[in-house]
């Protein structure tokens, strides 16, 4: 019989993180986990999941601070069962650890972006910071999606024997398409919740660069708007730069990789606050070469030059250089597209995401999977090192 497990959650969107939290109710379940979801801030998630077996609570929060909600998620914990609490985001901490504690049962909990960094409201950055610190107080273990939210944990004064580097990942559809190069027109993707961190001004002036350079190339913007006064700017801006019927603007959409298969390569510009973006291992996925930014994960994912190209964040010369080499043939776009597939198909699955937050589980509960908790001395932590990567296990790989 599987173990329950309990993910508090936002719920208020469906992007990166979510996709995260949805993939590992789906995968852990093989594993001997089952999955259930509070959501704190129900919206997008409850409509768009994919996990639909999953058992749903929603336990809106009625504010930021609201603490009365965790103790109706302590009293779902008792009622169900469930022997952990996992806790995405902030928000989604305060309420889970007070759950954990009035219920008496351990917590984990999920980084996903640097909360000190995530978003361009100084304030609030500084306000989700100290809920997280003070939230974190006693949780069993840290989950960072890359080595670079380690060193950031390490930085904010958490433990090394407390942190587990799991990696993201998705679902390989399948092998990897058979497509040919591009002959004329060049179709640059970009798939976000589009808000002024991920950088699509720099996208659309890049844009505008390679067409002044006559290359023949148009813009798929795939994903919705964070707020309507954001998208006006944006297209005023393609407007100004003569560039906005060149651009096909599609919303969300429940079936990315049928937007995927229509890109020629894939840009995703992020000026700061990526973990390791859920986005780009899809892209990889489905066989789409990718140019990103030097930000936070990117380039653990990324190798320069073979299954991708990495710019600085805010460069849109350095962008359009490095999309026009790649048009160019300077990059061979097939041996991109192969090698990037490759190394997602073997390094970033959502199946070895999810054994990598199974052997937490097991390591906090002290359970086993039926193969043995020997295994477990083989990965006891990397001897300490001055906040290089090897100061944190590694599980999933």
């Amino acid at each position: 019989m599987n173990v329950p497990i309990l993910h508090v959650i936002n719920g208020e969107l469906y992007s990166g993180a979510e996709r995260v939290q949805d993939l590992l109710a789906l995968r852990l379940p093989e594993l001997g986990f089952d999955v259930g979801f509070a959501c704190v801030k129900p919206a997008k998630f409850p409509e768009r999941r994919q996990a639909i077996d999953a058992p749903l609570h929603l336990t809106p929060m009625s504010s930021r601070f609201d603490l009365t909600c965790g103790f109706k998620v302590a009293g779902i914990v008792r009622q169900r069962g469930y022997a952990m609490v996992h806790t995405h985001t902030p928000r989604a901490a305060l309420v889970g650890r007070v759950a954990a504690l009035v219920a008496r049962v351990p917590t984990v909990h999920h980084v996903h972006s640097p909360t000190a960094r995530d978003s361009e409201n100084a304030v609030r950055n500084r306000t989700n910071r100290l809920i997280e610190r003070l939230s974190l107080i006693g949780v069993k273990r840290l989950i960072p999606v890359s080595a670079s939210l380690s060193r950031y944990l390490l930085e904010e004064g958490f433990g090394a024997d407390r942190i587990r580097l799991v990696a993201n990942g998705v679902p390989t559809p399948g092998p990897l398409p058979i497509r040919t190069a591009p002959s004329e027109e060049w179709t640059i993707g970009s798939v976000a919740l589009f808000r002024p961190r991920k950088g699509l001004e720099v996208l659309i002036e890049a844009l505008s660069l390679l067409r002044a350079r006559g290359k023949a190339a148009r813009l798929l913007a795939v994903g919705p708007f964070e707020s309507t006064e954001y998208e006006s700017g944006i297209r005023a801006l393609a407007a100004r730069l003569e560039v906005a019927e060149s651009i096909e603007w599609t919303g969300f959409t429940r079936n990315v990789n049928e937007e995927f298969a229509r890109m020629d390569l894939f840009v995703l510009p992020s000026l700061y606050g990526e973990g390791m973006p859920m986005v780009i291992l899809e892209a990889m996925a489905m066989g789409v070469p990718v140019v990103a930014t030097d930000v936070e994960g990117i380039p653990e994912v990324l190798e320069q030059g073979r299954s991708g190209l990495i710019v600085p964040p805010g460069n849109a010369r350095a962008l359009a250089e490095a999309l026009a080499a790649v048009m160019d043939g300077a990059h061979d776009w097939q041996t991109l597209r192969q090698t990037a597939w490759a190394r997602q198909s073997t390094s970033f699955s959502d199946l070895s995401m999810a054994r990598g937050v199974a052997n937490v589980y097991r390591e906090v509960l002290g359970t086993d999977d039926g193969a043995g908790l020997a295994k477990r001395s083989s990965i006891r932590r990397f001897r300490s090192g001055a906040g290089g990567p090897g100061v944190f296990r590694h599980f999933g790989a």
